[in-house]
Order: C-alpha cells, then sequence, then structure tokens
C-alpha cells in the first residue's frame, strides 16, 4: 500500500473519531439542557404549590382567629347574660323582701326552679341550697373548634362569686 493512503486513512478515521465525539458532546448537552428544562418546571410547579400551601395555611389561620373571636364573643355573651339573670334574681328577691304576703325563700326557690326548667337544667345543685347554707348555680359551656375541644364548668353562689371554675381541653 502506499503511504499517501495509509495517511488517508488515518486522517480519515481520525476524523470519524472527531465527528463521533463531537456528536456524542452535542447529544449529552441537548440531554443537559432536556434536563435542565425539566428541572426548570418541576421547580415552577413546587413554588405554585408552595404558594398554594401558604395560601391555604393563611385561609386556616384567619378562620381559626374567627372562631377564637366568635368563641369570645359568645363566652362574653354568657357572662352578660349570667350577669342579667343574676340582676334578674336579685330584683326578684328584693320584690319578695318587700311583699308582705311572700315568703322571701320560696320566691327564691320558685324562681331558680323556673329558671331551671327554662334553660333545660335537670341537674341537682342549680339554685338548690347546698351545705353551707347558700344558694349556688352551676354553668356548663362545652365549644369545639378544629383543633380542640373545651368543656367549662363553673359555679356561682348566691352573691354571684364563683366558687368552682375548671375548664377542660382535648386536642382533636
Amino acid at each position: 500500500m502506499d503511504t499517501w493512503l495509509i495517511i488517508v486513512i488515518i486522517v480519515a478515521v481520525l476524523l470519524v473519531l472527531a465527528l463521533v465525539a463531537l456528536m456524542s458532546r452535542k447529544g449529552r448537552e441537548r440531554k443537559h439542557e432536556a434536563n435542565r428544562q425539566e428541572a426548570r418546571e418541576i421547580r415552577r410547579g413546587a413554588d405554585v404549590d408552595r404558594a398554594q400551601a401558604d395560601q391555604t395555611r393563611a385561609e386556616a389561620d384567619v378562620q381559626a382567629a374567627e372562631a377564637r373571636r366568635k368563641e369570645a364573643q359568645a363566652r362574653e355573651r354568657a357572662a352578660d347574660a349570667d350577669a342579667k339573670q343574676r340582676e334578674a334574681r336579685e330584683r326578684h328577691l328584693e320584690a319578695a323582701r318587700l311583699d308582705p304576703d311572700v315568703d322571701e325563700k320560696e320566691a327564691a326557690e320558685q324562681y331558680d326552679q323556673e329558671q331551671a326548667r327554662r334553660q333545660g337544667v335537670t341537674s341537682p345543685g342549680y339554685g338548690d341550697s347546698d351545705e353551707g347554707g347558700g344558694d349556688r348555680v352551676e354553668h356548663y359551656e362545652r365549644t369545639e373548634t378544629p383543633d380542640v375541644e373545651r368543656e367549662r364548668v363553673y359555679e356561682q353562689d348566691d352573691r354571684g362569686d364563683v366558687v368552682r371554675d375548671e375548664e377542660r381541653e382535648r386536642p382533636r
């Protein structure tokens, strides 16, 4: 074989090898670019998911705050109602003290029994005298939020002073 033919074959082989290496590198670059593009799309999707999660969390926080506000309002209204109830009871008892035809103790018992019947309280002790000699009124509240279940029992004596106040919370 001639030397020039060998040189042409070697140059052709080197050109083919260079072409294969170049094509391989271009293929890898295209694959890397495709992977980069896919990663960008996944990141955008993750950012959207995170934004939606943040929005959902914020909405849940707003709802929880609203529930707490409503619960506080309900407790305030219940306290106002209790105060008005005590005031009404005191006025009835005052009227009974002034009326010579009415026994004050009987009027108090009758008033307390009527209140118990109106409020659906059937437990003994509502308006009944205990061993200490004073009238006591027991109140029961139960509230629920998505996170916590609360029960509150408190008892007041005939002057409206709280003699027992128990509150229990149970996570849901």
